[in-house]
This record gives structure tokens, sequence and C-alpha cells, in this order.
């Protein structure tokens, strides 16, 4: 399933990307500036909206879905570098970013908790971190529901946990939020913080 799961994804995503999703991404990523970190690259869904950086290093441990995004670092208004990478393990040294993005990815990484550390020493005192996830929701129903979908959508979606609680895990790492938009429910959350190491 891991190995169909990139070839299908720009096409299962693409009725939410060309709605609700096209503004948040734009909304998002034109608070990109500077050198800028994007976790999870994917496909490069994010790469046309980067208008503002300087250069995004962009890291994806999935191979498959690094090589489907070529396309789009090369079609980019600005310079894109592709590295396969895990975010619990950025091959960066400390202090190298402006800006970290991470769109649809917290969902995956095994070890978030590991991972948003990462993304503190890597970025620079005061730097933009800019999260789009989706998340555990609030109302117990659709929670609950969330946690009974969740085996199977973990193994359709290619490791996808639908029941996390990023915001908290967020919260609790020590990365400053300074708001959170809600969408559908509060199924997806935009959420712009900063790093106050």
């Amino acid at each position: 399933m891991a190995s169909l799961f990139p070839r299908i994804y720009d096409m299962a995503m693409k009725p939410l990307e060309i709605t609700r999703f096209k503004r948040v991404r734009t909304e998002l990523i034109r608070n990109a500036k500077g050198n800028v970190l994007e976790i999870g690259s994917g496909t490069g869904i994010n790469f046309p909206y980067y208008q503002q950086a300087n250069h995004v290093a962009a890291i994806e441990p999935n191979p498959q879905m690094s090589r489907l995004a070529v396309s789009r670092g090369r079609k980019a208004s600005v310079p894109i570098t592709l590295y396969e990478a895990k975010a619990e393990s950025l091959p960066f040294p400390d202090n190298s970013f402006d800006t970290v993005i991470a769109t649809l990815v917290f969902c995956t990484i095994p070890d978030p908790i590991l991972a948003l550390k990462e993304i503190q020493r890597v970025s620079k005192p005061g730097s933009a971190i800019l999260f789009f996830e989706h998340v555990k929701m609030k109302q117990p129903g659709l929670a609950k529901t969330q946690d009974l979908l969740n085996p199977f959508w973990e193994k359709v979606c290619d490791g996808c946990q639908l029941n996390r609680n990023t915001l908290s895990t967020i919260t609790n790492s020590g990365i400053f939020i300074e708001s959170v938009e809600s969408l559908y429910a509060g199924l997806f959350l935009s959420i712009h913080s900063t790093n106050q190491k």
C-alpha cells in the first residue's frame, strides 16, 4: 500500500486542494521568508506558493514522494533543494532557518516530539514556525469516530494517524503559538507560531 499511496496522493487531495486548502496554503506560505525549511514536502504541493523565500530546503523521507516533487521544484519561483531525510534527524546546523513550514505531515511523523525539538534546534531564535495539520476533533462523537477509523486509515494512508492531538504536542514542546485558525469544524488547524528558544 505504501508504494501506491504516493501515486494517488495528489489525485485524492485535489477536491480539497482546489478549494479551501489553496487559500490556506497561500496565506500560510506567503509568510515564509528568508532561508526556509519545509518538513515533509511530499509531492511538492507547496512549492508553487513560495514567493518571498530566498531558498527552500525541503525534506521528505519517502523517495517516491520526492521523485514526484522534482518537476514542481524546477518550476518554483524560488530555489528549492530536496533532501531525503527524516524530521527527527535533520541534516542541518543549529540556527539555520528563518522560517519552518509543515503542512499535513505531523500525522505521519513517528516521533513528533523529537521532530519538534529538531525544528527548534535548526531554526533561529524568533523564527516563524507555520503548521497546517489535521487533528483529533474536540467533539466527543467525532473524536471517537476518528479513533475507530484510525487503524484502517493508517494502513491505507501510509502511516497517517487520524487522531493525533498535534496542537497540544506543539504547545508542550515550548514553541510559542501566536494564532490558530480552525477549519472544517476543527478537523484542520492553521497554526502560526514562533521559536522562542
